[in-house]
């Protein structure tokens, strides 16, 4: 909300709805942003960078511009005819998880004797599902849980994920670095309960592993008990696992009930390398260190999500504190509050029990939109509902 990108899909345009999302030009960091690369570089960290990237595709705004010695940004293709800016030359037929992996483990290797920061930005698993129909083959062989989404396609591309996740850590253990390495797993957004544009989520080979009319071919997984999924601020859709492994420092197996959030990341890393945070730049974020190492965290910590765009959903904003989380419609401006204790599903509205922690996490929400100048929608004179939920492009968008 703060820099301004919140929606880098275009063809999620609604032009008849009851509001018009944020009118934006710009998908790309603004130049004076110091980049989370650009600090561990400060640090004296060899930085790399490969996968999926949302923030600009002309070459000034490309990761290796913004603080990464080294990146490959995913280009087009699919799962198995992979490309890449700058352009990396990919052996055969090569699965993406395969060569993001390899990708990875040459940078490692390189800089072994070095310290080093990388990130690697999977597009496994994502829409078009596609996966080896070996993997495919072993899933649809398993007994299925008839209260379950058992697709197997998508259970075929986690295991892509997993074998790659693997491989790297196994690479860092053979160059005898693990003692001395931290290791972050974490995924951007919840799970795709179901196909909000009547599409297929099946693509390349995969297409024909479940017939016409099958559901399996519009529901990827669900997030049970969590409400919803992907492109939503309901618990389905922002609640994620942290996995982190740190030996010596972390204790194998633990777990902390820490509620953290992807902008942690930045200030946490710096804080590891002894690096220095940006002057005259805001940083939302927390070190989780001490989460990490000794489980001590603020339980009332507030955590904010801000998606003022259709996708899955209306347009929404929400702030998370302790027990309770507050939901705004930005479409009708109603609120939902919900106790995440006892209501982790959030079905039961509590604003009427309880008027009083409704006007506090109110009060929380505005100060924070207001501080951070966050883009609202705004009502659209062109609002048709018989024609609310026809696609467009975004013309305010290049």
């Amino acid at each position: 909300a703060r820099v301004g990108i919140f929606d880098f899909i275009p063809g999620h345009w609604r032009p008849y709805e009851e509001v018009t999302v944020p009118h934006h030009t710009v998908q790309h960091l603004p130049d004076d942003i110091t980049t989370i690369g650009d600090a561990m570089q400060g640090a004296g960290y060899k930085t790399a960078y490969f996968g999926k990237w949302h923030l600009g595709s002309k070459p000034e705004h490309l990761p290796d511009a913004r603080g990464y010695h080294k990146a490959h940004m995913y280009a087009g293709g699919g799962f198995y005819n992979p490309k890449f800016v700058p352009e990396y030359k990919v052996p055969g037929n090569k699965r993406l998880s395969d060569v993001l992996t390899d990708m990875g483990i040459d940078f490692i290797r390189e800089n072994q004797k070095e310290p080093f920061f990388l990130f690697v930005s999977h597009y496994d698993v994502h829409v078009q599902l596609d996966a080896d129909r070996a993997l495919i083959d072993k899933y649809l062989k398993k007994q299925k849980d008839p209260d379950y989404a058992c697709n197997a396609v998508y259970a075929a591309m986690i295991e892509h994920v997993d074998k790659s996740v693997g491989d790297i850590m196994n690479a860092v253990e053979s160059m005898g670095l693990a003692d001395n390495t931290v290791f972050n797993f974490y995924s951007d957004n919840g799970g795709v309960d179901n196909r909000f544009d009547n599409v297929p989520l099946l693509g390349g080979k995969s297409r024909t592993v479940y017939p016409e009319g099958h559901p399996l071919r519009y529901i990827a997984t669900t997030n049970a008990p969590l409400r919803a999924g992907k492109g939503t601020l309901y618990e389905g859709g922002v609640r994620v696992p942290l996995i982190v492994r740190w030996p010596g420092k972390i204790k194998p197996a633990s777990r902390s009930e820490a509620i953290v959030s992807c902008v942690d990341f930045y200030p946490t890393f710096v804080e590891l390398a002894q690096g220095n945070k940006p002057k005259n730049q805001v940083l939302d974020g927390f070190s989780m260190l001490p989460a990490w190492i000794e489980n001590s965290f603020d339980p009332e910590r507030e955590v904010f999500t801000h998606y003022p765009v259709y996708h899955h959903e209306q347009p929404m904003s929400a702030v998370r504190k302790g027990d309770w989380k507050l939901v705004e419609n930005l479409v009708s401006g109603e609120f939902d509050l919900f106790n995440l204790t006892h209501d982790v599903a959030e079905m039961t509205d509590l604003k009427f029990s309880f008027p009083d922690k409704l006007k506090e996490m109110k009060a929380v929400l505005k100060t924070w939109q207001k501080d951070t100048q966050a883009k609202m929608p705004v009502s659209n004179p062109q609002f048709d509902p018989d024609k609310r939920y026809e696609w467009g492009r975004n013309p305010f968008r290049k």
